[in-house]
């Protein structure tokens, strides 16, 4: 299963292409709008969001809510377009006096961007690398979720820091909270104490023109031992779900399980021993690896924690470099987020669904779903007893 997007931040919608979806899968709907509006909430959020309601309009692949096996094409239609029709116009000349955007942001794509494609106008650039983008990305993963909720297999996340302000927690708990005590808070943090004094820093931040990153842990249950594979770098999962981590614009730094805790402890301190019994087969007795051991998942529920910086439009912006006249200038101020650590966490939880999505389907099949099924329960009941 994978997935292309097309479209700009102010263009006129948002498209998502999802192919390799076995047929026969009920699609919620109604899931993948929810999933958009967790990706547009959270404590922190910027002026684009009170413009945009994202919802997804289904062009093909889906009939009757269930999948045809052929491509999917999802559409988030940007209501902000009404008011850059002129500006992002895909054909004509350019409005005359319409001002370009010279004054790149540092920490953001403008000006590598306009180097590498020889442009004069960062716009050219930022309406693509905006993370409006992610709005697409989300509908597509909600069709990998329904696939794995399918198969058991549950996908959520909950931020752990933003700023200073962190919650008292380690990956072991990180199965404890429910979908209530994280989604009722504004910050999607499950500690009620914790996530007030996130907000309170949040506000300062706001007063002083400052922007702020965070952790989240992504938390996913459910999983058979046995997807990815140890014979190619390529082909472990902790490859694949590194890339499609750092894919997403902003975030900095991933850790599995214990991540660099580990690396502080002996190894009789870090590795899980295994245990079996006749009724489960095979486990481990810790999870200290999060879930993944030589590039494959061994049963246990997978744990990443995930750093995001802060996001690089500035209220009060850093100096710059005025591309026409190489004067130093303020940088450009594109509307934008104090936060968007609880936003991105939404958007993770797509992108790793996806890449085991694909997992499944390249171990148990792709044409439908009652094989896939079935070669699941094929494969459950060898492994209790390694029977041959």
């Amino acid at each position: 299963m994978r997935y292309v997007t097309a479209g700009e931040s102010h263009g006129p919608a948002l498209t998502a292409i999802v192919s390799e979806v076995p047929a026969g899968l009920p699609i919620s709907i109604e899931q993948i709008n929810a999933d958009l509006k967790r990706r547009q909430s959270g404590y922190g959020r910027g002026g684009r969001q009170k413009i945009e309601s994202d919802q997804v309009v289904v062009q093909s692949g889906i009939r009757f809510g269930k999948t045809l096996g052929t491509p999917i094409c999802l559409q988030v239609v940007n209501r902000d377009w009404a008011h850059w029709t002129r500006i992002m116009a895909q054909f004509g000349d350019r409005p005359e006096g319409m001002r370009r955007e010279v004054w790149p942001r540092p920490g953001h794509a403008d000006l590598v961007g306009a180097l590498k494609n020889n442009t004069d106008d960062c716009r050219d650039i930022l309406e693509r690398a905006s993370a409006r983008e992610t709005a697409a990305r989300v509908a597509a993963g909600g069709i990998a979720k329904d696939f794995l909720a399918a198969l058991g297999v549950d996908v959520r996340s909950y931020v752990v820091r933003i700023g200073s302000a962190a919650m008292d927690d380690d990956p072991s708990q990180a199965t404890a909270y429910t979908t209530g005590q994280i989604e009722t808070s504004e910050v999607r943090c499950p500690d009620p104490e914790a996530s007030d004094c996130m907000k309170k820093m949040i506000d300062v931040a706001k007063v002083q023109g400052e922007s702020l990153g965070g952790v989240y842990r992504i938390v996913v249950t459910g999983l058979i031992p046995g997807l990815g594979d140890f014979d190619a770098g390529p082909h472990r999962l902790t490859s694949q779900l590194a890339a499609a981590i750092f894919s997403i614009p902003a975030q900095k730094g991933l850790e599995f399980g214990l991540g660099f805790e580990a690396t502080r402890r002996p190894g009789s301190q870090v590795h899980d021993p295994i245990i079996q019994s006749p009724e489960t087969g095979f486990s481990r007795a810790s999870n200290n690896a999060g879930g993944l051991e030589g590039g494959m998942t061994t049963g246990m529920p997978l744990i990443l924690t995930v750093g995001m910086k802060p996001i690089p439009t500035l209220r009060t912006p850093l100096n710059t470099v005025n591309m026409d006249t190489m004067e130093v200038v303020k940088a450009s101020k594109e509307r934008s987020d104090v936060c968007a650590v609880p936003a991105a966490a939404v958007v993770a939880e797509a992108e790793v669904a996806m890449v085991l999505a694909n997992a499944y389907l390249q171990k148990f099949g792709c044409d439908n779903m009652d094989d896939i099924k079935a070669n699941l329960r094929n494969y459950l009941d060898r492994i209790k007893t390694l029977s041959k």
